[in-house]
Protein backbone atom coordinates (compact mmCIF):
# COMPACT_ATOMS: atom_id res chain seq x y z
CA UNK A 1 0.00 0.00 0.00
CA UNK A 2 1.04 3.58 -0.53
CA UNK A 3 1.27 4.99 2.96
CA UNK A 4 -1.03 7.77 4.11
CA UNK A 5 1.05 10.75 3.10
CA UNK A 6 0.61 14.47 3.25
CA UNK A 7 2.44 15.97 0.31
CA UNK A 8 2.18 19.57 1.46
CA UNK A 9 0.38 21.37 4.25
CA UNK A 10 -1.81 24.42 4.29
CA UNK A 11 -0.23 27.65 5.53
CA UNK A 12 -2.77 30.36 6.31
CA UNK A 13 -2.54 32.99 3.57
CA UNK A 14 -1.95 36.58 4.59
CA UNK A 15 -3.44 37.88 1.37
CA UNK A 16 -6.85 38.01 -0.28
CA UNK A 17 -8.10 35.27 -2.59
CA UNK A 18 -7.52 37.56 -5.57
CA UNK A 19 -3.92 38.36 -4.66
CA UNK A 20 -3.21 34.75 -3.76
CA UNK A 21 -4.62 33.57 -7.09
CA UNK A 22 -2.56 36.16 -8.98
CA UNK A 23 0.56 34.98 -7.17
CA UNK A 24 -0.16 31.30 -7.90
CA UNK A 25 -0.88 31.88 -11.61
CA UNK A 26 2.28 34.01 -11.92
CA UNK A 27 4.34 31.24 -10.33
CA UNK A 28 2.69 28.59 -12.52
CA UNK A 29 3.42 30.68 -15.63
CA UNK A 30 7.07 31.00 -14.65
CA UNK A 31 7.30 27.23 -14.10
CA UNK A 32 5.75 26.50 -17.51
CA UNK A 33 8.18 28.84 -19.27
CA UNK A 34 11.15 27.30 -17.46
CA UNK A 35 9.98 23.72 -18.05
CA UNK A 36 9.56 23.88 -21.84
CA UNK A 37 13.27 23.98 -22.77
CA UNK A 38 14.06 21.32 -20.17
CA UNK A 39 11.42 19.06 -21.67
CA UNK A 40 12.62 19.70 -25.23
CA UNK A 41 16.16 18.68 -24.26
CA UNK A 42 14.92 15.59 -22.44
CA UNK A 43 12.86 14.60 -25.49
CA UNK A 44 15.87 15.03 -27.80
CA UNK A 45 17.84 12.44 -25.82
CA UNK A 46 15.01 10.04 -24.93
CA UNK A 47 15.64 6.84 -26.88
CA UNK A 48 12.69 5.03 -25.32
CA UNK A 49 9.92 4.71 -27.95
CA UNK A 50 7.40 5.27 -25.15
CA UNK A 51 9.14 8.55 -24.19
CA UNK A 52 8.93 7.37 -20.61
CA UNK A 53 11.52 9.71 -19.09
CA UNK A 54 10.22 12.68 -21.04
CA UNK A 55 6.74 12.02 -19.73
CA UNK A 56 7.97 11.66 -16.16
CA UNK A 57 9.70 15.04 -16.39
CA UNK A 58 6.47 16.62 -17.66
CA UNK A 59 4.48 15.15 -14.74
CA UNK A 60 7.01 16.69 -12.35
CA UNK A 61 5.74 20.03 -13.60
CA UNK A 62 2.34 19.12 -12.15
CA UNK A 63 3.97 18.39 -8.81
CA UNK A 64 5.81 21.73 -8.88
CA UNK A 65 2.58 23.54 -9.76
CA UNK A 66 0.85 22.15 -6.68
CA UNK A 67 3.68 23.15 -4.40
CA UNK A 68 3.26 26.84 -5.17
CA UNK A 69 -0.29 26.64 -3.79
CA UNK A 70 0.02 26.38 -0.01
CA UNK A 71 -3.75 25.98 0.40
CA UNK A 72 -3.80 22.39 -0.89
CA UNK A 73 -3.20 19.49 1.49
CA UNK A 74 -2.87 16.19 -0.36
CA UNK A 75 -3.34 12.74 1.17
CA UNK A 76 -2.27 9.97 -1.20
CA UNK A 77 -2.63 6.28 -0.49
CA UNK A 78 -3.81 2.96 -1.87
CA UNK A 79 -2.26 0.25 -3.98
CA UNK A 80 1.46 0.33 -4.65
CA UNK A 81 2.52 -0.29 -8.24
CA UNK A 82 5.60 -2.48 -7.94
CA UNK A 83 6.51 -2.44 -11.63
CA UNK A 84 6.04 1.01 -13.23
CA UNK A 85 6.47 -0.49 -16.69
CA UNK A 86 3.56 -2.89 -16.32
CA UNK A 87 0.92 -1.15 -18.43
CA UNK A 88 -2.51 -0.27 -17.11
CA UNK A 89 -5.51 1.58 -18.44
CA UNK A 90 -5.85 4.10 -15.61
CA UNK A 91 -9.24 5.74 -15.04
CA UNK A 92 -10.36 8.41 -12.58
CA UNK A 93 -13.35 10.50 -11.70
CA UNK A 94 -12.97 14.15 -12.67
CA UNK A 95 -13.89 17.09 -10.43
CA UNK A 96 -11.74 19.99 -11.68
CA UNK A 97 -8.61 20.97 -13.59
CA UNK A 98 -6.79 20.52 -10.27
CA UNK A 99 -7.12 16.74 -10.77
CA UNK A 100 -4.36 16.85 -13.38
CA UNK A 101 -1.49 18.14 -11.21
CA UNK A 102 -2.78 16.10 -8.27
CA UNK A 103 -2.72 12.81 -10.21
CA UNK A 104 0.72 13.76 -11.54
CA UNK A 105 2.07 12.97 -8.05
CA UNK A 106 1.71 9.24 -8.76
CA UNK A 107 5.21 7.75 -9.16
CA UNK A 108 4.89 6.24 -12.62
CA UNK A 109 4.41 7.53 -16.14
CA UNK A 110 1.21 7.32 -18.15
CA UNK A 111 0.20 9.05 -21.35
CA UNK A 112 -2.88 11.20 -20.86
CA UNK A 113 -5.85 11.13 -23.21
CA UNK A 114 -6.96 14.76 -23.53
CA UNK A 115 -9.22 16.84 -25.73
CA UNK A 116 -7.45 18.24 -28.76
CA UNK A 117 -8.12 21.84 -27.69
CA UNK A 118 -5.59 21.48 -24.88
CA UNK A 119 -2.87 20.57 -27.38
CA UNK A 120 -3.45 23.93 -29.10
CA UNK A 121 -2.68 25.92 -25.95
CA UNK A 122 0.73 27.60 -26.32
CA UNK A 123 3.53 26.14 -24.18
CA UNK A 124 1.36 23.61 -22.32
CA UNK A 125 0.05 22.03 -25.51
CA UNK A 126 3.56 21.91 -26.94
CA UNK A 127 4.78 20.09 -23.83
CA UNK A 128 1.91 17.61 -24.03
CA UNK A 129 3.03 16.72 -27.55
CA UNK A 130 6.68 16.47 -26.48
CA UNK A 131 5.66 14.11 -23.66
CA UNK A 132 3.69 11.86 -26.01
CA UNK A 133 0.20 12.54 -24.65
CA UNK A 134 -2.66 11.57 -26.95
CA UNK A 135 -5.23 14.03 -28.35
CA UNK A 136 -8.83 13.23 -29.16
CA UNK A 137 -11.30 15.44 -31.01
CA UNK A 138 -14.74 14.68 -29.63
CA UNK A 139 -16.34 16.32 -32.67
CA UNK A 140 -14.68 13.82 -35.03
CA UNK A 141 -15.66 10.14 -34.63
CA UNK A 142 -12.56 9.06 -36.56
CA UNK A 143 -10.38 10.84 -34.01
CA UNK A 144 -11.63 8.49 -31.31
CA UNK A 145 -10.58 5.48 -33.35
CA UNK A 146 -7.13 6.98 -33.97
CA UNK A 147 -6.78 7.75 -30.27
CA UNK A 148 -7.54 4.15 -29.31
CA UNK A 149 -5.02 2.84 -31.83
CA UNK A 150 -2.33 5.14 -30.45
CA UNK A 151 -3.23 4.20 -26.87
CA UNK A 152 -2.94 0.53 -27.76
CA UNK A 153 0.51 1.19 -29.25
CA UNK A 154 1.59 2.92 -26.03
CA UNK A 155 0.37 0.01 -23.92
CA UNK A 156 2.36 -2.38 -26.11
CA UNK A 157 5.45 -0.28 -25.30
CA UNK A 158 4.85 -1.01 -21.58
CA UNK A 159 3.53 2.41 -20.65
CA UNK A 160 0.16 3.09 -19.04
CA UNK A 161 -2.51 5.42 -20.44
CA UNK A 162 -4.76 7.71 -18.43
CA UNK A 163 -8.47 8.45 -19.05
CA UNK A 164 -11.16 10.58 -17.44
CA UNK A 165 -14.05 8.37 -18.65
CA UNK A 166 -16.67 10.95 -17.62
CA UNK A 167 -15.27 13.05 -20.48
CA UNK A 168 -15.62 16.33 -18.60
CA UNK A 169 -15.55 17.74 -15.09
CA UNK A 170 -18.42 16.92 -12.77
CA UNK A 171 -20.80 19.89 -12.47
CA UNK A 172 -21.92 18.99 -8.94
CA UNK A 173 -19.30 16.68 -7.42
CA UNK A 174 -21.18 13.49 -8.23
CA UNK A 175 -19.67 10.82 -10.49
CA UNK A 176 -21.16 10.98 -13.98
CA UNK A 177 -21.60 8.29 -16.63
CA UNK A 178 -18.46 6.59 -17.93
CA UNK A 179 -17.68 6.27 -21.62
CA UNK A 180 -16.79 2.61 -22.25
CA UNK A 181 -13.93 3.37 -24.69
CA UNK A 182 -11.17 2.98 -22.07
CA UNK A 183 -12.63 -0.35 -20.97
CA UNK A 184 -12.88 -1.71 -24.52
CA UNK A 185 -9.22 -0.74 -24.90
CA UNK A 186 -8.22 -2.58 -21.73
CA UNK A 187 -10.03 -5.78 -22.75
CA UNK A 188 -8.67 -5.76 -26.29
CA UNK A 189 -5.15 -5.02 -25.10
CA UNK A 190 -5.28 -7.62 -22.33
CA UNK A 191 -4.18 -5.19 -19.61
CA UNK A 192 -5.76 -4.43 -16.21
CA UNK A 193 -7.79 -1.34 -15.41
CA UNK A 194 -6.37 0.72 -12.55
CA UNK A 195 -9.07 2.89 -10.91
CA UNK A 196 -8.27 6.13 -9.10
CA UNK A 197 -10.58 8.04 -6.79
CA UNK A 198 -10.09 11.79 -6.31
CA UNK A 199 -11.95 13.88 -3.75
CA UNK A 200 -11.72 17.51 -2.68
CA UNK A 201 -10.54 19.13 -5.91
CA UNK A 202 -13.89 20.51 -7.06
CA UNK A 203 -13.58 23.69 -5.00
CA UNK A 204 -9.82 24.04 -5.51
CA UNK A 205 -10.34 25.65 -8.88
CA UNK A 206 -14.06 26.18 -9.52
CA UNK A 207 -15.29 25.78 -13.08
CA UNK A 208 -15.29 28.99 -15.15
CA UNK A 209 -13.43 30.87 -12.40
CA UNK A 210 -9.75 31.82 -12.46
CA UNK A 211 -9.58 32.31 -8.69
CA UNK A 212 -8.43 29.44 -6.50
CA UNK A 213 -10.84 28.30 -3.84
CA UNK A 214 -10.39 28.20 -0.06
CA UNK A 215 -8.01 25.75 1.66
CA UNK A 216 -8.83 22.17 0.77
CA UNK A 217 -7.97 18.67 1.90
CA UNK A 218 -7.53 16.54 -1.21
CA UNK A 219 -7.59 12.76 -1.29
CA UNK A 220 -6.13 10.55 -4.01
CA UNK A 221 -6.43 6.79 -3.66
CA UNK A 222 -5.16 4.09 -6.01
CA UNK A 223 -7.82 1.37 -5.92
CA UNK A 224 -7.07 -2.32 -6.57
CA UNK A 225 -6.42 -3.16 -10.24
CA UNK A 226 -9.18 -4.97 -12.09
CA UNK A 227 -7.93 -7.76 -14.33
CA UNK A 228 -9.66 -7.93 -17.69
CA UNK A 229 -8.97 -11.58 -18.51
CA UNK A 230 -12.44 -12.53 -17.27
CA UNK A 231 -14.19 -10.09 -19.58
CA UNK A 232 -14.97 -10.58 -23.24
CA UNK A 233 -15.24 -7.69 -25.69
CA UNK A 234 -19.02 -7.98 -25.38
CA UNK A 235 -18.74 -7.40 -21.62
CA UNK A 236 -17.06 -3.99 -21.76
CA UNK A 237 -20.21 -2.41 -20.33
CA UNK A 238 -20.01 -4.78 -17.34
CA UNK A 239 -16.36 -3.86 -16.75
CA UNK A 240 -17.24 -0.17 -17.03
CA UNK A 241 -20.00 -0.55 -14.43
CA UNK A 242 -17.82 -2.61 -12.08
CA UNK A 243 -14.99 -0.06 -12.05
CA UNK A 244 -17.35 2.88 -11.77
CA UNK A 245 -19.00 1.29 -8.71
CA UNK A 246 -15.59 1.01 -7.05
CA UNK A 247 -14.89 4.72 -7.52
CA UNK A 248 -18.39 5.77 -6.42
CA UNK A 249 -18.14 3.59 -3.32
CA UNK A 250 -14.79 5.09 -2.34
CA UNK A 251 -15.99 8.68 -2.68
CA UNK A 252 -19.19 7.88 -0.79
CA UNK A 253 -17.10 6.34 1.99
CA UNK A 254 -14.97 9.47 2.27
CA UNK A 255 -18.06 11.65 2.44
CA UNK A 256 -19.86 9.35 4.85
CA UNK A 257 -22.94 9.07 2.64
CA UNK A 258 -24.79 6.40 0.72
CA UNK A 259 -23.40 5.62 -2.73
CA UNK A 260 -26.61 6.90 -4.34
CA UNK A 261 -25.75 10.42 -3.11
CA UNK A 262 -22.51 10.32 -5.11
CA UNK A 263 -23.82 8.54 -8.20
CA UNK A 264 -25.20 10.85 -10.89
CA UNK A 265 -26.85 7.83 -12.52
CA UNK A 266 -28.80 6.92 -9.38
CA UNK A 267 -32.55 7.64 -9.60
CA UNK A 268 -33.72 10.65 -7.68
CA UNK A 269 -35.43 9.76 -4.39
CA UNK A 270 -39.18 9.59 -4.70
CA UNK A 271 -41.20 12.27 -2.98
CA UNK A 272 -44.35 11.22 -1.20
CA UNK A 273 -46.92 14.01 -1.15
Amino acid sequence: MLGNTVEFRYIAPAMSATLRSLWIWSAVGALVIAWLPLLAVRRAFDADPALYRTGRLFRRLGVAMTRVNSAWQLHRDGEKIANPRRPYVVVSNHQSFADIPIISHLPWEMKWIAKVELFRVPLVGWMMRLAGDIPVDRADPRSGARMLLEARRVLALKCSVMFFPEGTRSPDGRVGSFNPGAFHLAIRSGVPVLPLAVEGTRDCLPKRNWKFGPPQEIRLRVLPPVETTGYSAAQAADLTADVRRMIVAQIASWRGVDASAVDAEAPAPSTVS
